[in-house]
């Protein structure tokens, strides 16, 4: 593996990602003190079916382009990553067409059967528009992320962050104060238009790349077949998983009304937790989700080339410092949680949520670096397995805890999760790389 470049992308992706959480972060205390936790809440519960949409969009194609790709650059057959593309496109204008017109056509079941509450049924519509962008960005993100090329994606994605927060100032300021309803779908236009513009700049940015990296077209034996044993058993499962989660979700505000609270006081203690601690809590995951996205196709090329030894090496020195940093970042949020939540939010509430989501941290960091290392080997299967498994028995937690323990049992729920999937993960992990000196 070329150390020095796969050092030089990190640093540029996590700096990309820590200036673009950062605004984020900004942005949204803006949106908490315009629209309330409330209103945080009720578009965390359109996010959440947008989110199932948004799989179906992409229905494993990031990641088959990811490894097609780095499977032809691998094995030198460059004439290849060509019709790769191609073939991968296809896929995903086919699925991400299907998604668009099922969110479209289901948005009034959905709002009202499924998610119980009216005022999500505009959003959803808006929300539809924007499928078919994001499933074709897909594929040209897996291409940069194959080629060693991010950096290209990571500026777009810059540009249609600032250009996400821009339209949704302008369009909530023709939104009156407390319209839920309005306020949520302006939020989704705003994002639905950024969507549009960032798939018009990626595919610039592609086309310019690929008439500086032409080559002759060679054979790829088996290619359709290739992408569909990568794609569709992990769309299957990532449906599976995501639909478990969806529901997960749409249960809490309803387990919180049975346990006590107000329609909108159920919102606001889910938007507290979804919408303004794990934004915290996940700010400075981004050298973990950086690493998770570029230690694919180092780990890809190294496995079709044989290079055993060579992983064994990478993984466990990986694993070692994310842990090293994880436990860090997890100290100094605990240690300055009071402050961080009366500084951002000017909630006492959000900083006790932090303190105790910090306890936390090692566990969520690392466990998205071994899911990146298990993708990277070819083990997206059985690291989506192990998601299932984990988002069926939350689902389960929260239909049978919720309604009696309310957001104590929402918060064991989620630590419970989070350390089952690690657990089984990282086990999984040392079980195919062979890094004994690694189980810790």
């Amino acid at each position: 593996m070329e150390k020095k470049r796969l050092m030089r992308d990190t640093v540029f992706l996590t700096s990309s990602s820590l200036i673009m959480r950062g605004i984020a972060l900004v942005f949204q205390m803006w949106l908490v003190s315009r629209i309330g936790a409330a209103g945080v809440g009720l578009y965390g519960l359109v996010s959440s079916v947008s989110f199932l949409a948004a799989t179906v969009a992409i229905s494993g194609i990031r990641f088959a382009t990811t490894r097609l790709v780095s499977e032809e650059l691998g094995l030198k057959r460059i004439g290849g990553v060509g019709r790769a593309i191609r073939l991968c496109t296809a896929y995903s204008l086919f699925f991400g067409l299907a998604a668009f017109a099922i969110l479209w056509l289901c948005a009034e079941p959905i709002g009202f059967l499924c998610v119980g509450d009216a005022r999500t049924v505009l959003s959803l519509k808006v929300l539809s528009f924007q499928m078919p962008f994001i499933s074709l960005s897909s594929v040209l993100y897996g291409y940069f992320a194959a080629t060693r090329r991010i950096f290209k994606a990571a500026g777009v994605q810059m540009t249609e962050q600032l250009a996400r927060i821009a339209l949704v100032v302008v369009f909530l300021s023709r939104v009156p104060e407390g319209d839920l309803e309005k306020s949520c779908a302006a939020v989704s236009l705003g994002g639905t238009a950024a969507e549009v513009l960032a798939f018009g700049l990626m595919l610039s940015a592609f086309f310019s790349d690929r008439r500086r990296h032409r080559a002759k077209p060679s054979v790829s034996p088996r290619l359709p077949a290739r992408m569909l044993n990568i794609a569709v058993p992990l769309a299957l499962s990532a449906y599976a998983r995501t639909s478990l989660t969806t529901l997960e979700q749409i249960l809490v505000p309803r387990g919180l009304k049975k346990a006590g609270f107000s329609a909108n006081a159920a919102l606001a203690g889910y938007g507290t937790i979804q919408g303004m601690v794990f934004p915290v809590i996940f700010f400075p995951s981004c050298l973990m989700t950086s690493l998770a996205e570029l230690i694919v196709p180092e780990l890809t090329a190294a496995q079709v080339s044989g290079r055993k030894e060579e992983i064994r090496r990478a993984v466990s020195s990986l694993l070692k410092k994310c842990l090293l940093y994880s436990l860090f970042v997890g100290l100094m949020l605990y240690l300055l949680a009071d402050v961080i939540g009366g500084v951002i939010y000017k909630s006492e509430e959000a900083g006790r949520y932090i303190a105790v989501f910090s306890l936390l941290v090692p566990v969520m960091y690392m466990d998205m670096v071994v899911d990146g290392c298990l993708k990277g080997l070819g083990q997206q299967v059985c690291s989506m397995g192990i998601n299932i498994m984990d988002a069926l028995l939350g689902v389960v937690l929260v239909y049978l805890l919720l309604p009696r323990y309310a957001l104590t049992a929402y918060i064991a729920i989620i630590f419970f999760e989070e350390i089952f999937n690690f657990i089984l993960s990282v086990t999984r992990l040392i079980k195919v790389t062979d890094i004994r000196e690694a189980r810790f």
